[in-house]
């Protein structure tokens, strides 16, 4: 508490605060940290919660050193001020000492396919203004990625628990091991009188490399190792091929779990690296190694073949990455981790009409939301292809509100 205390009064409560105009969702942190000076804790959980009912989990997962942190004034002569950790004690709090109370109902059901950060924020806000909302969730948990794809040791599910409780208490229904798309169509949700969905799934589906040896035994992909690892018996060699934050969570669990040498290859250098840069310098603080330059060419028994990649200059400025002929060499391994990205699960639009889609075979939605088909709304990644914790709950509270505007002329 004094260390956090300490990071408040550093603040200098800008007038035109930067670290607020960097923040994707605007969170109004020189208030914010005004009222935890003066011991005002549960007010400061309520703003934060309504400004961003996933506000202590974004104080956790979230790039602050592109946001808040790393554009705080005080960080150009020192050390900028941590207001993640500040805003994590308040909402962890308030998320622990907080009971809503079910508001009255408007009659009006509303069904929320998908439980990440989309569906939550979604099924948050839509509950909060009467909607009576039941969310599908085709796992046996909610949570999305926050439950399967962030590890325990970067992000307690305990958050999760509590998130559920809370939405629980405001009368939203969760429909686990439920699949919205081969059976319960949408068709079928509007005849049971569903009168609006929002479809806010993941892009779970790996990527894949296309290369030689992919189906072999020790070949994992690590969107679904980060699901389980436990389960996984992948050995003390790990190589991780990819760079975002998925490979770094991957290699970085494979360390937890035991394996003794872990390391990322990546075809670019450190600069061009997807994940943040928090992300890297923990994998780097863990030990993990990196093998930069190098791109995968063929999986073997025995490992990986990868050959040496080089950066060129192109004619208009531009840069290319290119293999250097000859330099291919085997990399000895019990199990390659594959994470070069995901793509969605088309389930519901294979099965349902009047869905379009765009390229890359996420849905297409115009700027509020709605779908190619009446009173069907998506965001997140299922529409806009993997992206941050806080882009999804900025996304939803948009998309809710277009909900709202489009579920107000049935009342």
């Amino acid at each position: 508490m004094n260390n956090i205390l300490n990071e408040a009064n550093k603040c200098l409560i800008c007038k035109n605060p930067r670290c607020q105009k960097n923040c994707p969702i605007n969170t109004p942190i020189p208030e914010i940290i005004t009222l935890y000076k003066e011991d005002k804790i549960k007010e400061a959980g309520k703003i934060l919660f309504e400004n961003n009912p996933l506000s202590a989990l974004c104080a956790i997962v979230c790039p602050h050193e592109d946001q808040c942190r790393g554009n705080c004034i005080k960080g150009i002569k020192g050390e900028p001020v941590r207001f993640h950790d500040i805003e994590k004690d308040i909402s962890t709090s308030y998320l622990e000492n907080v009971n809503f109370e079910k508001p009255k109902s408007n009659g009006i059901k509303v069904a929320v396919v998908g439980s990440g950060p989309a569906g939550i924020t979604a099924a948050f806000e839509l509950a909060l203004k009467g909607y009576e909302v039941t969310i599908f969730e085709k796992n046996e948990k909610i949570g999305g990625i926050l439950t399967y794809g962030i590890p325990a040791f970067r992000l307690p599910k305990t958050y999760i628990t509590l998130l559920e409780k809370h939405l629980k208490q405001l009368g939203v229904k969760i429909k686990i091991n439920s699949v919205v798309g081969p059976i319960t169509t949408l068709d079928k949700l509007f005849e049971d009188g569903y009168k609006s969905i929002f479809i806010g799934t993941g892009v779970w589906n790996p990527k894949t490399l296309g290369i030689s040896g992919e189906s072999l035994g020790h070949v994992h992909y690590a969107i679904d190792y980060l699901r389980s690892p436990k389960l996984y018996d992948i050995g003390d060699n790990i190589i991780v091929l990819g760079a975002g934050n998925v490979a770094m969570d991957a290699a970085r669990t494979a360390k937890y779990y035991g394996a003794k040498n872990v390391s990322i290859a990546y075809r670019r250098d450190f600069e061009d690296m997807p994940a943040t840069k928090h992300e890297i310098q923990e994998a780097k603080d863990e030990d993990v190694i990196f093998n930069t330059f190098k791109a995968p060419v063929k999986i073997v028994d025995e490992g990986i073949i990868l050959i040496d990649t080089e950066k060129i200059q192109n004619d208009d400025g531009s840069t290319s990455i290119v293999s250097v002929k000859g330099t291919e060499k085997l990399y000895k391994c019990d199990t390659v981790l594959i994470a070069v990205g995901q793509v969605p699960r088309n389930t519901i639009i294979k099965n349902n009409e009047g869905l379009e889609i765009k390229k890359g075979g996420l849905l297409l939605t115009d700027e509020y939301g709605q779908t190619t088909r009446d009173g069907v709304f998506a965001c997140g990644d299922v529409a806009h292809g993997a992206s941050t914790v806080i882009e999804a709950v900025v996304a939803a509270k948009k998309i809710s509100e277009s909900m709202d505007n489009f579920l107000q002329k049935l009342i």
